[in-house]
């Protein structure tokens, strides 16, 4: 149960000053970490592609703890995860129904059509449970509710184009206020990092989508190194800002270009693409590929 504070931190990838953190939150987390009960985190799976969970698992570091299951082992006490718990069927069940008071941490959305029977998430007494009944329930006894990724917290992908299981948002579908972690996926650094506020018993400071300001606060182009470069004027161009090119970083809030991706090492402009607005409400947008009219872009 034992994590230090420097530690948490590097795994965080992320400064106490970046994370709004002082002395004295630091010490709190600290004093969380090594008492006898870790923090309960209950995290559950509506329809998505898991991207989250799969950018949660990417994250590694060089510095103790490296790997996202000693995370889990050493600092939260995760009672539920459908992809990284140990326990399965009535014995998974029976846990997450002993719990209450933890955060709840939702990935992906909530299919209406059908009676929500597009997605369910386990079965009680014989009876298959849809991912909105499950959400009501825990909802009702949780601390917080953290949305993790695009659908969870604004619909994305799944609820773009004709939308036939009448896709709905964690937020819009319990009709109450969650912190939305966007981004398709969410980087790993603004889930770990917002969970570290709310174990220091901070508030976290969010905009009007809901979104942590700390980390969506500025615009991506606001931020970019290719800024004040010359426009491109064709892709493949290396070390030009690609606005005219249909960037939607000018109107994109996220840290990308200071987080970066894959542990530091790369994000999306610098590779030579254009930020397609992932951490946006409306992505991927009405004129998208995504909504079957044929679209790249809406500019």
């Amino acid at each position: 149960m034992n994590i230090t504070r420097r530690q948490f931190l590097k795994y965080c990838g992320l400064s106490a000053a970046a994370l709004g953190l002082n002395p004295m939150d630091l010490k709190a987390i600290e004093t969380l970490l090594t008492a006898s009960g870790a923090p309960l985190v209950v995290w559950i799976q509506g329809s998505s592609c898991c991207g989250c969970s799969i950018s949660l698992l990417n994250r590694i570091s060089t510095a103790a703890p490296k790997t996202v299951d000693e995370l889990l082992t050493s600092t939260i006490d995760l009672v539920f995860h459908p992809n990284l718990m140990a326990a399965a069927g009535s014995q998974a069940l029976a846990e997450i129904k002993s719990v209450a008071n933890y955060i709840l941490v939702c990935e992906g959305g909530v299919p209406t059509a059908f009676g929500g029977r597009a997605c369910t998430v386990w079965t009680e007494n014989g009876l298959d449970v849809t991912y909105g009944d499950a959400l009501k329930e825990l909802a009702a006894k949780a601390s917080k509710i953290l949305c993790v990724g695009q659908c969870a917290s604004f619909g994305g992908i799944c609820a773009s184009g004709s939308n036939p299981i009448g896709f709905m948002s964690v937020p819009s579908f319990l009709g109450m206020q969650t912190i939305n972690i966007a981004g398709c996926p969410a980087h790993p650094d603004w889930m770990i990092g917002t969970i570290a506020q709310l174990l220091a018993g901070q508030t976290v400071p969010l905009d009007s989508y809901g979104r942590p300001t700390s980390i969506y606060g500025r615009t991506v182009h606001s931020r970019c190194p290719l800024r004040e470069t010359e426009e491109a004027e064709t892709f493949g161009v290396r070390n030009r800002c690609l606005r005219e090119l249909g960037c939607r970083g000018p109107r994109t809030s996220a840290d990308c270009p200071i987080q970066k991706w894959n542990n530091g090492v790369n994000w999306c402009v610098n590779a030579g693409a254009p930020c397609i607005g992932c951490t946006s409400p409306d992505f991927p947008g009405t004129a998208s590929f995504y909504s079957g009219d044929g679209g790249g872009g809406d500019d």
